[in-house]
């Protein structure tokens, strides 16, 4: 696996050996949608035909990544095929006015925190190369639509390689404002009832059949399923007579909202369809991070106040944890003429590999000086072998921890989490444990001993801070 630097001055051409009819690309990247959020991962509650049925026209993916609990760490991974360690894009704060571009550590923090934490970035450097410039490169149109997440001008997508961005903002979410017309991020656009997903998924129609004769990159980034939480009424009726007070997915309005998602995947398949490329088309589906597992009271309608967003179960915790529930996602990529229809794979796979794989499997050949963290997908996508052999998730916020799957194995190391301020590590078989229930620290130490080792490699290699003791850290602080 090549962990490597792709730190560019300059802008370089990427050279197509084979420029024979290439293949479109539509990247859908959902927001806060867990693993098993989607009926084909085994929901019984939400229902999402549409991207069921994307699944049998390629491969699903069991074993996918997110390169951070949280969603623009992950966000810069795919745009530059780099660790968020690397990049120093470690927790979403890109919309914040403060301009922090330097990686540092905290100075100080509260007598109740244990550590002083990464500062993270709040901007993604325009000197990266990025998915967008590359395929601008090859002759491309390339579009952004949805949620960015990565910075305002002069970092926002028209700036790191797009054409057009819409609807050119640096917001996390809808805001207050909602999903529901009017809507402050999209100048207002629209009429009383318009859901923004849907007058996004109508962008990126027409943009489809603007440019069918001609190769696109179309990156589809959802709004939804990001608080705050709302769905059309019609929706929200339809879950509440479905839900199960027992089930730990139940909530009405995240059902909802996810129903709306699947039916925009629908429209853009049927767009590709009806423009007459949908088998010279590349899809990608695919999570940023885990589902938003908690009641809220702030951002969800009254009535639903005291029941959970969503639930990763079986897999432990959700979004912000880097726990299974915090960073698997669901995947699906259909390749026509390159991956088998109806396909699953268990191979690992992890957020910074898309842009290796399309180098690899689009034939571009990589100048100097660029290269990945991630590796090719491409013998998984054609032959379901695979080809990484291990996860490596640096996130050193919050409670700060690291992990390193390798194999069926993954380690976690909590920094200065035990009592005199030293770092606290857990290590689950997750063949056996898919949960986490079971820490086998304690048993396995030469274990422990050999993946701590591995970790501190990859800390080192992609310069990623390190969370220290607080000097002002006092236990008796809740």
């Amino acid at each position: 696996m090549k962990k490597l630097v792709a730190l560019l001055i300059g802008v370089f051409a990427i050279t197509l050996v084979s420029a024979i009819d290439p293949p479109n690309v539509v990247f859908i990247l959902a927001d806060d949608l867990g693993v098993n959020d989607l009926s084909l991962y085994g929901s019984t509650f939400h229902e999402t035909p549409n991207i069921d049925a994307l699944a049998d026209k390629g491969m699903k993916f069991t074993q996918a990544y997110a390169a951070n609990p949280l969603c623009s760490p992950t966000r810069a991974s795919i745009m530059t095929g780099l660790y968020p360690s690397r990049i120093g894009i470690t927790v979403p704060v890109c919309h914040l006015n403060k301009l922090v571009l330097d990686k540092q550590l905290a100075e100080s923090a509260p007598a109740r925190k244990k550590t002083l934490d990464a500062v993270s970035l709040t901007r993604f450097k325009t000197e990266y190369y990025t998915l967008a410039e590359a395929f601008k490169a090859q002759g491309y149109a390339t579009a952004h639509i949805g949620k960015w997440h990565l910075g305002p001008v002069p970092y926002s997508p028209l700036d790191q390689g797009f054409d057009l961005d819409i609807p050119h903002s640096p917001a996390p979410s809808p805001l207050a404002a909602g999903f529901f017309y009017p809507f402050p991020i999209y100048d207002s656009r629209g009429k009383p009832g318009d859901n923004l997903e849907d007058l996004m998924a109508d962008v990126a129609v027409k943009y489809i059949h603007e440019h069918k004769n001609e190769p696109f990159f179309l990156n589809y980034w959802a709004w939804e399923v990001h608080a705050p939480w709302q769905a059309k009424e019609h929706q929200i009726d339809k879950y509440r007579a479905k839900a199960d007070p027992a089930s730990p997915q139940r909530n009405p309005v995240y059902a909802g909202m996810l129903e709306t998602l699947d039916e925009v995947v629908g429209r853009l398949v049927e767009a590709l369809d009806q423009a007459g490329v949908l088998n010279n088309t590349v899809i990608i589906f695919v999570g940023d991070n885990g589902p938003y597992i908690n009641s809220n009271k702030q951002h969800m309608p009254e009535e639903f106040h005291g029941v959970p967003v969503s639930s990763a179960s079986p897999l432990r915790n959700g979004k912000g944890s880097i726990y299974e529930g915090g960073t698997r996602v669901p995947l699906i990529v259909v390749w026509p003429g390159k991956v088998e229809a109806g396909t699953v794979t268990d191979a690992l796979q992890q957020s910074t590999d898309f842009f290796p794989t399309f180098v690899d499997m689009l034939g571009w050949e990589v100048p100097e000086g660029l290269e990945f963290d991630g590796v090719s997908m491409k013998p998984t996508l054609e032959n379901n072998i695979a080809v990484r052999d291990e996860i490596f998730c640096h996130y050193p916020h919050n409670r700060p921890s690291t992990s390193l799957r390798q194999g069926d194995w993954k380690l976690i190391r909590w920094y200065c989490d035990n009592p005199d301020q030293s770092d606290r590590y857990e290590l689950y078989n997750l063949a056996d444990d898919e949960s986490e229930a079971v820490d086998l620290a304690s048993s396995e130490p030469k274990r422990v001993k050999k993946l701590a080792k591995r970790m501190d490699g990859l800390i080192d290699e992609t310069e990623g801070l390190i969370p220290i003791p607080n000097p002002a850290y006092s236990p008796d602080l809740k």
